[in-house]
């Protein structure tokens, strides 16, 4: 049954009438992968919608859903907005407390579990939910006794006396300016906040994404990053119900590896630590070609190099190159991008937090050009983009088609468009200050070249105003050391400093070939002088190239490295500068120690 308005919920029934035996899911079972149709799928919606309505849920109603990528994930998610509701993701990692926040902030009387070990996240705060109606686990979970507890097949029963007409009429009735999701932030200060993401929003974006990228029906791709996240939401839901392609879900984080290798994915999106570990891994492998192997890697590299570069002017690889690159291709590239899953990837995007323009160059010398993207849960994903046949290495793209995008006089980036939300949810002070005559203030700062291409230079946030009064952006500073080995992460302090000093994090890999001590843990490293002095081989190299108050004149090694788990990162992998300043006050205040100038 289709229906008159755009909404994603909508679009979903329109290619179950169109396609309705096409796979729009694929779950792992039984050791291998099995398909879900556009039909199965808008079915278990449909359920999944009715057993809403008939628990009572109104139009604006919201849901919460904990647990890892599951295809129940994706269809409770759509079913909530189908009926009139606004689900929102919460990240597995998250704390009972914070669990419990966002359950009590969203006023959700539903709650969509992974297992026990997420149900036990909502049990121990039962106290504070007196809202809860009903908590629902994914299938396969173990069975929970407890009265507020149901299984997924149990929940899809209980709507079995709401009639079709009645669930249709919910999404007939959808507005375009309506609420459609809540994404809440990870929140690198603060608690989270729920941004609020219409119909429009959701519907408007999906169309430009495929267009970036291309989108069709024969598109897949692997579901790994969490679906809380709206650029992961729009892959995986939004993006492929809009296209109608397929998401083939992963059997966890740790088997991402493998999952890629077996679905061979058409579009591949990754944060920069995805894109940071396969360079680490692939460089591996590449070290240990030894004589004639070594040279006809090196010499399709390059030949991959010069391909690419053209290519990301939009034109094609002609005469004695355009040979080369095929037989590149043919002896060296088909072999290395199958071992790692990338043998079908048409587009790969990298987004969320900042990449280096040298871990991009290293992949366009393997054939595989990775496209860097812009935004913010705030303006739906994406802001400016750079589309691979106009491409600038080491900026964010150019802006979407239909967007507005200006930098203000103190140089923050400021957005307009259909694709920039309606506010905070219960946040009226915090939306009129990112909300602005409908500009969306986006905290981050940036320039536009001659061409518009966009570079991001910090946060307005994050940057810090040294004793003498400088304004440095630390994020280019940082993601320069992290180009040198055995740099894997650096944290650039100063703020009412006299000068800049850097905590930096060491790759055990690479700091054990340094040592000699391969398998050696960080604690032993750190002080090892010959990885201490190659840290300060790469501090100064960087300094070779700033000003004289950018330039870091001490630096501290940790023992260990940041993880989502000790709260330095979110689970969107962005450093929580605020707690890493506080954790480490101690070995701050030791480099300042003493000093006497900037």
């Amino acid at each position: 049954m289709s229906t008159p308005n755009d909404t994603i919920p909508s679009r979903l029934f329109k290619q179950a009438e169109r396609r309705p035996d096409a796979p729009a899911h694929h779950i792992k079972s039984g050791g291998v992968y099995r398909p879900k149709s556009y039909r199965e799928l808008a079915d278990e919606v449909k359920r999944l919608g009715k057993a809403m309505i008939a628990l009572g849920q109104k139009p604006g109603f919201t849901v919460c859903i904990l647990g890892f990528n599951r295809s129940e994930w994706a269809a409770f998610d759509v079913a909530a907005m189908a009926a009139g509701g606004a689900p929102a993701g919460i990240y597995t990692t998250c704390s009972p407390e914070e669990v419990a926040y966002i359950v009590h902030h969203a006023e959700s009387e539903i709650v969509l579990v992974e297992d026990a070990g997420q149900w036990a996240k909502i049990e121990k705060m039962l106290g504070e939910l007196p809202r809860l109606k009903q908590v629902v686990t994914m299938r396969g979970a173990p069975r929970i006794d407890h009265p507020l507890v149901a299984s997924y097949d149990a929940f899809l029963d209980k709507g079995k006396d709401v009639t079709d007409e009645a669930f249709f009429a919910r999404i007939a009735a959808l507005e375009p300016q309506g609420l459609a999701t809540l994404i809440y932030t990870s929140g690198t200060t603060g608690p989270p906040k729920g941004v609020m993401l219409s119909h429009q929003n959701l519907a408007w974006t999906s169309d430009a994404a495929q267009k970036l990228v291309g989108g069709a029906a024969q598109d897949c791709v692997l579901s790994y990053l969490p679906l809380s996240h709206i650029a992961e939401q729009i892959f995986t839901i939004h993006g492929c119900i809009t296209m109608g392609g397929s998401a083939y879900f992963a059997e966890s984080i740790d088997k991402v590896p493998d999952n890629l290798k077996e679905v061979q994915p058409t579009l591949f999106f990754g944060v920069p630590r995805i894109w940071e570990k396969f360079h680490a891994g692939v460089q591996g492998k590449l070290k240990e070609a030894k004589g004639a192997k070594k040279a006809l890697v090196t010499w399709a590299m390059d030949v991959a190099r010069e391909a690419t570069a053209v290519k990301m002017r939009g034109r094609t690889p002609e005469g004695a190159l355009a040979l080369q690159y095929k037989l590149a291709q043919k002896l060296v590239f088909n072999k290395l991008k199958a071992a790692i899953g990338m043998s079908r990837a048409r587009t790969c995007v990298s987004g969320a937090a900042p990449v280096a323009k040298e871990i991009l160059e290293f992949f366009a010398s393997l054939d595989i050009i990775v496209s860097e993207v812009y935004g913010q849960s705030e303006d739906t994903g994406p802001t400016t983009f750079n589309r691979g046949n106009d491409m600038k290495l080491g900026t964010v793209g150019t802006k979407l088609d239909g967007v507005d995008v200006k930098i203000a006089e103190d140089g923050e980036i400021l957005v307009k468009g259909p694709n920039v939300f309606l506010g905070y949810y219960k946040e009226p002070q915090a939306t009129a200050d990112t909300l602005q005559d409908g500009w969306l203030h986006s905290g981050d700062l940036g320039q536009f070249d001659k061409d518009g291409f966009l570079s991001i230079t910090g946060r307005k946030k994050e940057i810090i105003i040294t004793a003498g009064g400088k304004n440095i952006a630390p994020k280019n500073i940082e993601a320069a050391l992290k180009n040198h080995p055995p740099i894997a992460e650096a944290v650039v302090i100063g703020d009412r400093r006299k000068f800049l000093t850097a905590l930096v994090v060491i790759d055990p890999a690479a700091a054990g070939e340094l040592a000699g001590s391969p398998g050696a843990d960080l604690d032993k490293l750190r002080s090892d002088p010959s990885v201490v002095a190659a840290v300060q081989k790469a501090v100064d190299s960087v300094n070779s190239t700033l000003a004289r108050v950018e330039t870091v004149k001490k630096f501290h090694i940790l023992d260990r490295p940041f993880t989502i788990e000790s709260g330095e990162l979110t689970p969107t992998l962005k450093l929580k500068r605020r707690v890493v300043y506080d954790r480490y006050a101690h070995e701050i205040d030791r480099m300042y120690e003493g000093a006497q100038d900037a």
